[in-house]
Order: C-alpha cells, then structure tokens, then sequence
C-alpha cells in the first residue's frame, strides 16, 4: 500500500473519531435536573401535603395548622468569589395577611427571612426593606439583600459543568410551624422551561442562563436548637429557588484546549521528521537530542497551563480536561522513548517501531490521541 493510501485512512479514521468525540461533548452539555420542579402554587401545596403533612399528622395536625408565607425573590447580580462562594444581590418579598399573619408580620427594620447558608464576605449589608404596601387583604414586604452563599458546587465535568445555584430561604420564626411557598403570582410564568426571578440582561461572564425553578428539599437535624418538641427537627421542607447556569464552552477551549491542540500538532510535526535516512535526517535537521530538547519544552509548556488550571479548583478531585494533561504527558514521554529506539536501533523485538521509517507510529499519532480521549470521556462520564 502506498503512503498516499495510508495517509489518507489515518486522516479518515481521525475524522471518524474526532466526530465520535464531538457527540460526546454534545451529550456532556446537557443538564438533566434531577429534582422535581414545582410549577404552580398547587404543585406546592400538593407537595407539602404529601410530605409534610404526614409529619403533622404525627402531632395531631394538618396542613391547616401550618401558616404559609408566599415568598418571592428576583435576583439582579451573580458572582463567583472562589469555587464554593457565590455572592448574589436582589430583592426577596413575602405577603402577610391580614388576621393570620398578624402575629408574625415583621416590624420596620425587621427580616421575615434567614439564608442558612450565608457566609460573612466581609462587605457584605443586611438586608434593608425597601417598601411595605398594601395589596387587599395581605401586606407586601420587600427587602433589598446581599449574601454570600456557601455550596458545594461540582466541576468534575469542567469545561462542560453546569451549576445549579439555590437561595435555601427559612421563615425567620422557624421554631414555629411555619413554611414558606413560592408566590407564583407575581412571575409572569413559571413552566418548566420558563426562566423567571433572575434579570433578563445579568452579566454571568463565563456562564450562561440555563433554568430557573422553585423546589423543597426535605431537610432533618440532629439537634432541637434548644427547642422542646421543636417540630421541624426531622423532614421538613425547605424552600429553595434555583437557577442552572452553564459554562460557556468557547472561553475554556481557547484558555486551555488550545495550547493542547497546538502542542500535539507541534509534537506530531517533531515526529514527522523522525528518519532513518540521513539525508532527510540531516535536511530536517533531526536528533535525537533536538527531540528530547524539544520535547522537554512543550512539557514546561504544558505543566504551566497545568498549573494554572489547578489552581482554579483547589481541594476537588480530577476534572475532566485534565486527564487532556495527562495524556499529553504521557503522548511526550512516549513520543520520546520512540525516537530513541527507531534512531539507535533498540528493542529490534518491536518490530512496529522500525517499519518502513517509523511511519506505523506516524499514523497512529492522531488516531491513538483521539481514541484515548473517547475512553478517557466514556469512563469518566458515562460509567459515573
């Protein structure tokens, strides 16, 4: 077979699988939310009926007993502090009505509601009322807020992670049986693929919108926090409103996908000028130890980019595009090992090596990188 014909199905048989590799990038994109969204005010109370109200029946209640604050939020500004901290601002209400809520409306200066998970960023305010109207029968209190919100986000799919960021808000009287409910009202829609309380126009940087939802995740403690017969200790839920953001693809792919692609092809081209004939050899201007000089350079180039993708994401596991790393590592190291044994003859038992000047090697290059990222994706992605 000739060169040309060789060539040819290396570069058809790189196409294939670089195709396959693109499939599964597209089906890493996607986001499968793994909770059920509540669409409407009944959906919500059908939930907490189902899930809380077997809880009161415990006590001798029903959901009746229980007082219901409506509770809505708009959020205005998103951002990232580190890997576990996202500081938002917005405008979070509550409507109190009259006769039932009267007893735990909050006064002027006062808070209706607690984040839980909020962390001092050391600038962020309290939150502030910024008005109190009348609506009918209820008393619509609004408040400014900032907070930091602490959550263990996941970017082992990085550059292809999503990230659901959720506001878990408690009535500020816990203690008592009280819940909170989404105010479905005040949005325009709230269907499964609506994107609602967030503005239109945040800047998100390297994220995009993706969802937004209202959910409860039933939450249990092991302690009363000082409170006899406190009823919300075990299975209770908590009202949490989400917002899925995706990265934006592009960013990452020239940051750090890039420099990879162009170390490979420079790599490969390095590979290319691996003869056995001295003339070529000498044209080329091949030696061994300009490869290995060579090779040692790319390696730096690509142990920075390294570093500087790790420090992203201090204390979490292995993300996905550094296994690309990895095998570049591994492609140096054993790019190098071959051209020392096809130039001084070693290891004749590896008969591939030595074929018709190195040329099964060269073939293989493109073809063998890119199956290895298949399997590196296969199974760390779809065996998780």
């Amino acid at each position: 077979m000739s060169d040309s014909k060789r060539w040819l199905i290396s570069t058809l048989v790189s196409l294939v699988l670089f195709a396959v590799l693109g499939g599964q990038w597209v089906v890493m994109n996607r986001y499968l939310i793994e909770t059920s969204q509540l669409e409407s005010e009944e959906e919500a109370l059908s939930y907490l009926e189902e899930n809380w109200g077997a809880r009161l029946e415990q006590q001798g209640m029903t959901l009746d007993d229980t007082l219901l604050i409506k509770t809505g939020i708009f959020v205005q500004s998103l951002q990232f502090f580190n890997s576990n901290d996202v500081n938002l601002t917005g405008y979070l209400w509550q409507l109190y009505e009259d006769g039932i809520h009267d007893d735990i409306k909050p006064e002027p200066g006062e808070v209706g509601f607690i984040f839980p998970e909020q962390v001092d960023s050391g600038n962020s305010i309290p939150p502030q009322e910024i008005y109190r109207r009348r609506e009918g029968d209820y008393e619509v209190i609004g408040w400014y807020f900032e907070s930091t919100l602490r959550q263990p986000f996941e970017y082992g799919d990085y550059p292809f992670d999503h990230k659901t960021v959720w506001v878990r808000m408690w009535p500020r009287d816990f203690a008592d049986n009280i819940l909170l409910i989404p105010d479905y009202d005040s949005y325009d829609a709230t269907g499964t693929n609506d994107i609602f309380g967030i503005e239109e126009s945040i800047v998100l940087e390297t994220w995009e919108r993706e969802n937004t939802f209202f959910d409860y995740k039933i939450a249990s403690y092991d302690t009363n926090f000082g409170i006899p017969e406190y009823i919300g200790q075990h299975g209770t839920p908590e009202l949490h409103y989400n917002f899925i953001i995706k990265r934006k693809f592009g960013n990452a792919f020239i940051i750090y996908l890039l420099p990879l692609f162009l170390v490979a092809s420079l790599l490969f081209s390095a590979l290319l000028t691996v003869s056995d004939d001295d003339d070529l050899s000498q044209r080329h201007g091949f030696d061994t130890s300009v490869f290995i000089g060579g090779s040692s350079a790319l390696f730096f180039v690509v142990l920075l980019a390294h570093i500087q993708l790790r420090e992203q994401f201090p204390g979490t596991n292995i993300v996905y595009i550094e296994y690309f790393y990895i095998l570049m590592y591994a492609m140096l190291v054993l790019s190098t090992a071959n051209t020392y044994l096809f130039r001084h003859r070693a290891a004749p038992w590896l008969k591939f090596i030595h074929y018709d000047d190195n040329i099964m090697v060269k073939l293989a290059y493109w073809p063998f990188i890119l199956l290895s990222l298949i399997l590196i994706t296969f199974l760390t992605e779809f065996l998780r």
